[in-house]
């Protein structure tokens, strides 16, 4: 009974202890001292930035760059504009248009010492005002500009690079490295982004070689959240932010952003109002720390090898070579060999025990991503950015969900082991549950295969019960197992299983593997689950919020076993065990339920929804379309508001899959077309002319060899595999494309042209009810069509 009541207390304070260290910072007001970041002045930017969506090329976004030159004009930083064209390619994208960057500068001592760059992005997603993504960043940089100002002048220039057409591809940081002088100049940059309206800011990518970078930041920082394994996960990912570019030139530096709050990402909802105000406060004080540091130091940090690096407590950064996380690896080793030594000695350790310990944590974290899977599944909630706002509508409700089934599943493969004549039962509930994750319409291989993993390792390990001290030592021999390979092949990331198995082996050691009955050994071993499961809970938090993947939390389940199990798993005779473990499972069940049948949607989550007007200039129809996933009742009589029958077609130039349409009664299409002609040195041009529009797409399929291409004059790559999608913005002479061809062809092409505004001549939309939202170009007129052209 005494470990039970030990193990409440220790999940109840480390979810305590989880929740409290991820608040962020009580705003500072306008009286602040002006030598410090305050969120309330900040704010009195972002109000006006947000007042609207602002999408590059948009009137709204015009206004914002005549803001940001006034407000750096007031703080003396002699503002420039530089409006330039630019494009981007990678295999099969293009992106390109006219950007308008806002560039400022503090002038420091030494003119010619290399430069400390700010950088955040004023341009926002079309139907979204962007009061985080990234109005807060912008808002942030001009603050963080006057709180340097006023603490005087700086050691070398500050740039404030404000850039124009991130959210259309990184165009305006691509312009300014490509094209502007004072590019050659930075010598560290400092960006910040957002992906959500709250939560606390993360420094989550650094430039290569960041050991002068992070010792800059840990040394500054002031209750920082960084780690080396995010700047791992996100260098895999397909994501970019405007640091994307200057880093690819090698320059270094630090990346930011908050994630809380996602619901409101690329939203209608990310408004002033809506922007938790302590993020605010959390980003611009972690930035102003670092450029403080970097503005003001007689050089700035040099490069050296990339550090391992993380949170401790307290708002400590602990960071030491890759080489050094060896010795992690071999303190773990020590003393986890010390305790089984011991244990050994006292006769309370038999190898086999050790090897159904080492089972049953695999079982604990196989059977948790299985059910993690299942309960993803279940809710209801299909993939993709805005299905997944079923969940993001009610997080608090999914992640508590999730929490439980994690404890239950811990718990059960604790109780399993330790009383033992559980295999067959577990086996069946893990086949169950894997199976189950098929019965959502398409046939699951990954969550079969891991209920499977979990059913064999329960019939491996669920037979006659195991002592808790062998058992506790093959929990702990399956994190050093992980932990070498981590260090062996990813040693950015063997942090997180080699601390808090260190901090296991420790306890260990000191309780003979919790062979020893005592309070101070079962003090120690609930003070070490509280340090250890409350670290870890802040990982967890971070890939519920990262990731829609939450079996990858099974990980998570797994290592806070390390830390856990002497408590976790009871004696032979006590009676309860396996039935809380599983009162548990289904109080997580019943949470799933909840998410799942209780509708989420009010005027502060509001459903998304879509209704555009489709004009195909090639065949002279109208239609009125969605391309929201979900069509709510107030969709469907829209779209169907001129008589047309909804149903799911294929635009040219928008996208391949189908959207939800209906036809529309004829209006007048806007002036333009499409124009292919041949030139008088043999090749040809293709030309896209759209006046009043804000957006030109194109999507280009061909199977003739193409050569000299290029894009309003510049330059491009042939089309990978003959396929390609091109974007351009802010179109003032529509998208121009112009090649030669060595032998005869055609090309085939589906082009659409955004108009930010719904047609004078149809009928108007009617208002939506206060729990559905407008999403992206909702209320926009796109005019399109396909065409093939031979020669």
């Amino acid at each position: 009974m005494g470990r039970t009541i030990a193990l409440v207390v220790c999940l109840a304070l480390a979810f305590l202890i989880g929740w409290a260290q991820e608040r962020t910072p009580t705003p500072l007001l306008v009286d602040a001292p002006a030598t410090e970041f305050s969120a309330a002045r900040a704010m009195a930017d972002v109000e006006v930035i947000a007042k609207a969506p602002h999408p590059i090329g948009s009137p709204a976004n015009a206004a914002v760059r005549d803001h940001l030159v006034a407000r750096m004009t007031a703080l003396g930083l002699s503002p420039q504009i530089q409006r330039a064209q630019v494009l981007r390619q990678e295999d099969g994208w293009i992106a390109g248009g006219a950007v308008e960057n806002v560039i400022g500068v503090l002038p420091g001592t030494d003119r010619a010492a290399p430069a400390l760059a700010i950088m955040a992005h004023y341009d926002s997603v079309p139907g979204s005002p962007g009061a985080a993504d990234d109005a807060a960043g912008t808002a942030a940089a001009l603050e963080i500009a006057r709180a340097i100002k006023a603490k005087g002048q700086p050691a070398r220039d500050v740039i404030l690079l404000i850039t124009d057409g991130e959210e259309s591809g990184l165009l305006g940081a691509q312009a300014f490295f490509d094209q502007h002088p004072l590019a050659d100049r930075v010598g560290f940059l400092l960006n910040m982004e957002a992906r959500g309206n709250g939560g606390r800011a993360q420094m989550f990518q650094t430039g290569a070689d960041n050991a002068g970078a992070i010792e800059l930041f840990r040394n500054s920082a002031v209750s920082p959240v960084a780690s080396s394994l995010t700047v791992f996960l996100y260098e895999h990912m397909p994501n970019d932010t405007d640091f994307s570019v200057p880093k690819a030139r090698g320059i270094a530096g630090l990346n930011y952003a908050f994630i809380g709050s996602q619901f409101d990402y690329h939203a209608p909802t990310s408004t002033p109002a809506n922007l938790e105000k302590g993020s605010l406060q959390h980003l611009g004080a972690q930035v102003l720390a670092a450029a403080d540091a970097a503005a003001f130091a007689a050089a700035l940090p040099a490069k050296g090898p990339n550090l391992v690096y993380a949170n401790t407590v307290g708002g400590h950064i602990l960071a030491y070579p890759p080489a050094a996380g060896w010795i992690v690896v071999a303190v773990a080793a020590l003393l986890l060999t010390l305790a089984m030594l011991r244990a050994r000695r006292a006769g309370a350790l038999a190898f086999a025990e050790v090897l159904k310990g080492a089972g049953a944590a695999l079982f604990a974290l196989t059977f948790a991503a299985a059910v993690f899977r299942l309960a993803r599944f279940a809710s209801g909630a299909q993939f993709g950015f805005l299905e997944q706002h079923k969940l993001l509508a009610q997080a608090g409700r999914w992640e508590t969900a999730l929490a439980l089934l994690g404890v239950g599943a811990l718990m059960l493969a604790a109780a399993a082991l330790g009383r033992g004549r559980t295999r067959l039962a577990c086996a069946a509930l893990a086949l169950l549950v894997g199976a189950a994750c098929s019965a959502f319409g398409r046939f699951d291989v990954i969550g079969l295969t891991l209920g499977a993993l979990a059913a064999l390792l329960a019939v491996l390990s669920f037979g006659r019960p195991a002592r808790l001290p062998g058992a506790w030592a093959g929990v702990l021999a399956t994190g050093l197992l992980v932990a070498v390979a981590l260090q062996y092949a990813a040693p950015a990331t063997a942090f997180l299983v080699g601390w808090p198995l260190t901090l296991a082996a420790l306890a260990a050691a000191l309780t003979t593997l919790a062979a020893r009955r005592s309070l101070p050994v079962l003090v120690a071993l609930t003070a070490a689950g509280v340090l250890g499961v409350s670290w870890l809970l802040a990982f967890g938090h971070g890939v519920y919020q990262g990731l829609d993947q939450p079996e990858v939390l099974g990980v998570i389940v797994w290592l806070c076993a390390l830390v856990l199990w002497p408590l976790a798993q009871p004696a032979e005779d006590q009676k309860g065990a396996r039935m809380s473990a599983m009162a548990l499972v289904l109080l997580g069940v019943v949470a799933v339920g909840v998410v799942r049948l209780d509708p989420p949607w009010t005027a502060r989550h509001p459903q998304a929804t879509h209704v555009a007007y489709y004009l195909d200039r090639e065949q002279g129809r109208a239609l009125r379309f969605s391309d929201t996933p979900a069509l709510p009742a107030w969709t469907r009589r829209v779209l169907g508001a001129d008589g047309g029958a909804v149903e799911r077609v294929k635009l040219p130039g928008l996208r391949r899959s189908e959207v939800w349409a209906a036809r529309a009664a004829p209006v007048a299409i806007p002036p333009g077309g499409v124009e292919f002609t041949r030139q008088p040195d043999g090749g040809h041009r293709l030309h896209i002319a759209a006046p009043g529009a804000r957006t030109v797409m194109l999507r280009l399929d061909t199977k003739a060899k193409l050569e000299k291409a290029a894009l309003n004059g510049h330059p491009i790559k042939p089309p990978v595999g003959g396929a390609a999608r091109i974007m351009w913005e802010a179109p003032a002479e529509g998208l121009i494309l112009t090649f030669h061809a060595p032998s005869p062809g055609a090309i085939e092409i589906g082009y659409a042209t955004v108009i930010d505004q719904w047609p004078a001549d149809a009928k108007p939309l009617p208002a939506r009810p206060a729990d559905l939202m407008a999403s992206g170009t909702s209320g926009a007129t796109i005019v399109g069509g396909a065409r093939k052209f031979t020669w």
